[in-house]
């Protein structure tokens, strides 16, 4: 149990048992109860004909997968399969790293075809920037900022359409619809170039992994399953 007084009344809190009770003098003026969030997506089941690329039991399907002793997915991995347009679903979870700042705080991202990144981060809190959780990176800011604290388990379903090339040029920019758990946070967004970071550095009609950045800091991942479009 934690108590504390605001400095010039008798106004009184206490936290005990998941909720913050506050009284002035004997009378409760308000009772506060956590709420824990959850993505409405979390724990999705891959439909009729989508690629399971990690279920917890094995990270063959990624060059350089590696698993936690808990069947987690660690960060720095890329896919043995390339894609074109697809819509993926993913479950992450970022570190609490309450002495690091900025791009030092649970930092990764997932880039569609190693080019195009959705940032990961641990944003809890903040405005919402193109460089903290769920932007486009350097490109667009999400429309809402939807993270949630570190340690909590977070969802990106993504529909992604490749750029389109004729003859050798780009007559159409790559589009993309993020939904960060549950909420549709980018919609049918433009993405212009290729983002910084990527390991396809250029644009071009070939399809490309998926991609799960190391940036150092320990993200793991579960239920990603990818449903490729025709």
């Amino acid at each position: 149990m934690v108590t504390f007084a605001a400095p010039d009344n008798d106004i009184v809190g206490t936290v005990k048992d998941g909720q913050i009770v506050v009284k002035a003098g004997e009378k409760t003026i308000a009772t506060l109860k956590k709420v824990e969030r959850k993505s409405p997506t979390l724990g999705a089941k891959p439909p009729a004909g989508a690629m399971v690329l990690f279920d917890g039991t094995t990270a063959e399907k990624f060059k350089g997968g590696r698993m936690t002793e808990d069947g987690l997915l660690m960060e720095g991995a890329d896919s043995q399969q390339k894609f074109q347009s697809f819509t993926i679903h993913l479950e992450f979870r970022l570190p609490f790293q309450p002495y690091d700042r900025g791009q030092g705080r649970g930092n990764s991202g997932f880039y569609a075809q190693g080019r195009y990144e959705v940032q990961l981060l641990d944003s809890f809190g903040l405005r919402g920037e193109d460089n903290e959780c769920g932007g486009i990176y350097k490109v667009a800011r999400p429309e809402v900022n939807m993270c949630y604290p570190p340690l909590s388990w977070q969802t990106y379903d993504v529909q992604f359409t490749a750029a389109e090339f004729k003859e050798g040029k780009k007559v159409k920019n790559a589009r993309v619809t993020v939904r960060h758990n549950g909420v549709v946070i980018h919609k049918d967004r433009e993405i212009p170039h290729t983002t910084v970071g990527a390991i396809v550095k250029d644009e071009g009609p070939e399809p490309g992994p998926i991609y799960l950045q190391n940036h150092g800091n320990p993200v793991r991942f579960r239920n990603i399953w990818v449903s490729q479009q025709r």
